[in-house]
């Protein structure tokens, strides 16, 4: 008897889904038989939803594919995966429902019947079969209950020699109206940062043909090089410049992402670029890549351009083993959308209202940003210094990553003395002589010794005048001024603002005239002799000039 109430029961309790009534079924059933039964399944066997967990559990495991392999197809087109709806829209911040297979954390989602397309980001499960993501584009005319299809994948761009000469944008869309990009090559812009026993230790230095950076802060190859300064003191200038100088004599390729900044800067960049035959319309010679998403772009754009760009630059690295450069300009602007769509997200604002997350995101990418032994990829990112502060975290949190720091500094900018590089401030990790050579470093501390010597005589010059000097104090005080003007340097980029034609220094020759300023075989010349020249050749006909003039 107790068998057949035992089936009967099993038939019927197997229906039901919950495990309390479950459990009180137990009870009863353990009273009757006067046994102590632990589970539910011990008695009744296992439910229908167990059934198909053995199922499931039976069939083979499908391998996951690493995020920093390169497909050989796009991204899995709308309409095979899993559907949802949109239910609420918070700015650039989307909650979508499923019905089923929830997508996996910094999915692409695509929104259905769009033009142009909208990519939505994963960031985060909100239970009830709800998704928060973060949108790419702007999300005017979204309506609750739109259709949205889980790609699969996250966001993946076109990446190879195909992508060099054209502009892309944050999901890796051409924005230079010359039609698609023919690759069957695709990354995600997600990926793993290279594993210690990849990297490669080799220090050697990257002249860039700027006085100032080459002697007293110069850069490594294979190095991480920030550009900080505050609105208006020439950031986006000197990288215009660095990409003049070095991406033109570079070899290889190189990669300009435009983070949040100007659009004009960036359709100039491009346009100059072209002129120089860096980038080439008629044939396969271009050198250089651009991605953009600029000041206009929704937060999402801005978040997650920077990762395009180094993911197209990475490509170049691990595959055809290229020595890259990839310059960010702004990396601020990243740290600053990150905060925009912060609290949209839920999370409670950290220190000057930047998201708690602000190290991990910086980390995140920055350790992605490094020299292997396949290729190097040597960055140069210009940082915004909110209110001139450097203590703010957004460049406080960059400054760990970097290798090598360029301060530009209003003060500098006041003097009208350019690049406005504060001497005193930049530090460089390969200002070693066992890396530079003891000449160069010699030369390097005895130049920031008079200036910081000027410095601290300021004071007592403010307030008694020059004539109270010692007349030893009093030659220290014209060699620094004098070196102050030769760190000055008219630069390719800024030939049609300062009618000065642009000068590039080869570092021996920077390093022959600072030692000789130093020594004082130029005592005799004056101190506008030495404004805005090039070598120190040109420093000596400059003063023959003005003595002619005179």
């Amino acid at each position: 008897m107790l068998s057949a109430v035992s089936r009967a029961a099993s038939g019927v309790l197997r229906a039901v889904k919950t495990p309390n009534i479950q459990n009180e079924a137990l009870k009863v059933f353990s009273a009757i038989t006067g046994t102590r039964l632990l589970s539910f399944d011990s008695v009744f066997g296992p439910t229908d939803d167990d059934d198909e967990k053995c199922k499931e559990d039976d069939k083979p495991k499908s391998q996951d594919k690493s995020k920093s392999e390169y497909a050989t197809a796009p991204a899995a087109k709308a309409g095979k995966g899993t559907s949802g709806k949109i239910v609420a829209v918070i700015g650039a911040v989307v909650d979508v429902q499923f019905d089923e297979n929830l997508p996996a954390i910094l999915n692409a989602l695509e929104v259905s019947n769009r033009s142009p397309r909208l990519i939505l980001e994963v960031a985060q499960h909100l239970g009830e079969n709800t998704v928060r993501t973060i949108a790419m584009d702007g999300t005017e005319g979204l309506v609750r209950g739109q259709v949205v299809t889980d790609t699969g994948y996250p966001i993946r761009i076109p990446v190879g020699a195909e992508t060099l000469g054209r502009i892309m944008n944050v999901i890796g869309e051409p924005i230079d109206e010359r039609g698609p990009i023919k690759t069957d090559k695709f990354a995600a812009i997600h990926a793993e940062a290279p594993e210690f026993v990849d990297m490669s230790v080799e220090q050697e230095i990257l002249v860039t043909g700027i006085k100032v950076v080459d002697l007293l802060a110069p850069y490594a190859k294979g190095g991480k090089i920030g550009l900080f300064g505050g609105a208006g003191v020439g950031k986006t200038v000197l990288i215009m410049e660095l990409i003049n100088n070095v991406a033109k004599a570079h070899g290889g390729y190189s990669v300009f992402a435009g983070v949040g900044e100007r659009t004009r800067e960036g359709n100039d960049l491009y346009h100059e670029m072209i002129e120089s035959g860096v980038i080439s319309l008629k044939d396969k010679t271009s050198k250089v890549a651009l991605v953009y998403g600029q000041m206009n772009e929704p937060p999402g754009a801005r978040a997650r351009v920077a990762l395009t760009g180094l993911t197209v630059a990475e490509y170049f690295r691990d595959q055809e083993g290229q020595d890259v450069l990839l310059f960010i300009d702004n990396i601020f602007r990243f740290t600053q959308a990150g905060s925009e769509v912060s609290a949209l997200l839920g999370r409670i604002p950290s220190a000057v209202g930047y998201q708690p997350t602000l190290a991990t995101d910086m980390g995140t990418m920055q350790e992605r940003i490094t020299t292997t032994k396949k290729g190097s990829i040597t960055s140069v990112q210009a940082i915004y210094v909110p209110a001139d502060d450097l203590t703010d975290p957004a460049p406080a949190t960059t400054f760990a990553h970097l290798d090598a720091t360029t301060v530009l500094s209003r003060a500098i900018a006041e003097l009208g003395i350019y690049p406005a590089v504060d001497p005193l401030d930049s530090t460089s990790r390969i200002m070693d002589p066992n890396i530079i050579g003891a000449e160069h470093y010699n030369i390097a501390r005895g130049v920031q010794k008079i200036l910081q010597d000027y410095k601290s005589l300021q004071d007592i010059i403010a307030i008694l005048g020059m004539d109270e000097l010692s007349e030893d104090d009093k030659l220290t005080v014209a060699r620094a001024r004098k070196i102050q003007r030769f760190l000055s340097q008219p630069f390719q980029v800024a030939e049609v603002f300062t009618g000065h034609a642009g000068k590039l220094v080869p570092l021996q020759e920077t390093i022959k005239g600072f030692s000789q300023i130093l020594k004082g075989e130029y005592d005799h010349l004056p101190e506008v002799a030495f404004y805005m020249v090039g070598p120190i050749e040109e420093v000596v006909a400059k003063a023959e000039t003005l003595a002619k003039s005179a």
